[in-house]
């Protein structure tokens, strides 16, 4: 962790382009792609519910703590599978709002990305 000189806002993983992680009060900021685009759709929306599994330990939280997900998909037809491992990975009783988006991503490897709002320290 790296705190810039606003001691209330704590940033993880700095670079010059962006923070891995962003806290302010009890509420974290990130983003996720997958670390491998070369994989399969399938296989990228695991790694990336994975690596969101590992942001949300790193500040203290879990998958229940989710506020809100904005889900990217490049190629719609990719939504029901999406959805499916999704459905098998949020908590029971604990869904996080959420969009799914159709768009153009950075990379052409990419099959997702998600923005994620997720609260953290104790309930």
């Amino acid at each position: 962790m790296m705190n810039n000189e606003q001691s209330d806002i704590k940033r993880y993983g700095i670079t010059r382009r962006w923070a891995d992680v962003v806290v302010f009060g009890s509420v974290a900021y990130f983003v996720e792609v997958p670390d491998d685009p070369q994989l399969s759709a399938e296989d990228q929306f695991h790694q990336v519910l994975a690596q969101v599994d590992s942001r949300l330990e790193l500040v203290g939280s879990d998958r229940k703590r989710l506020l809100q997900v904005m889900i990217y998909l490049p190629d719609p037809s990719d939504l029901l599978l999406f959805n499916q491992i999704w459905d098998q990975w949020v908590p029971q009783g604990f869904p996080p709002s959420r969009a799914c988006v159709h768009a153009s991503l950075a990379a052409p490897g990419y099959r997702v990305e998600l923005v994620i709002t997720a609260a953290v320290g104790s309930d």
